[in-house]
């Protein structure tokens, strides 16, 4: 009897194989942009200061220092910050945020009127899980990390490019891996049927 590797099973396991193996390039790819992206938020730093103004979704004004207006401040928030307790997020007229300070105790009362304020952009918290935001993708959105605090508030943990999560080598490695084990797997499971014909 012929042994005869089976085409339609070969063609379905290298063609898995070659888009995992092109989703990992891609990956490395993305790595290579996310440094890059990451050396110019550091540089942003010693840059001028910015007037940041609602609507701006651009994410390589990521933390350079800014001045903005926020009047009329409402919809207060509180989120956790770690070990500085809770951070304090209001939305200005206009769509504008401002992360006004934190505190040790979550139930601190804050009150401001608004005003100037100055510090640094950062990025808005999305707590969607990350299906949600894998379906639909949306703009960052900035808001000034106040520096000074206001609001009779404690100082806010300063926004470092540096805590951006670049797991992108992580993510090519897994995707090679499985190309690997995909050739593997298939290959014995063929070895094993070429034997027995």
């Amino acid at each position: 009897m012929t042994r005869r590797i089976p085409v339609i099973p070969t063609l379905l396991v290298l063609a898995a194989v070659a888009m995992m193996v092109r989703l990992g390039f891609w990956q490395l790819d993305r790595l290579h942009q996310k440094e890059a992206l990451v050396e110019q938020l550091r540089a942003n730093g010693s840059l001028p200061a910015l007037v940041l103004t609602a609507g701006s979704s651009d994410e390589t004004l990521l933390f350079r220092p800014a001045t903005t207006d926020c009047r009329n401040p409402h919809d207060m928030q509180r989120e956790g910050a770690g070990s500085a307790g809770t951070r304090y997020i209001v939305k200005c007229d206009g769509g504008l945020f401002v992360q006004l300070g934190t505190a040790a105790n979550p139930g601190t009362v804050v009150s401001w009127s608004g005003g100037a304020a100055k510090g640094l952009v950062s990025q808005l918290p999305d707590h969607r899980s990350w299906v949600a935001a894998m379906r639909d993708p949306q703009p960052v959105q900035l808001m000034l990390v106040a520096d000074p605090p206001l609001a009779g508030l404690a100082a806010n943990i300063r926004p470092d490019p540096d805590s951006l999560s670049n797991n992108h080598l992580s993510y090519a490695v897994q995707w090679f891996l499985f190309a690997a084990t995909a050739l593997v797997i298939y290959g014995l499971a063929l070895r094993k049927r070429l034997a027995a014909a």
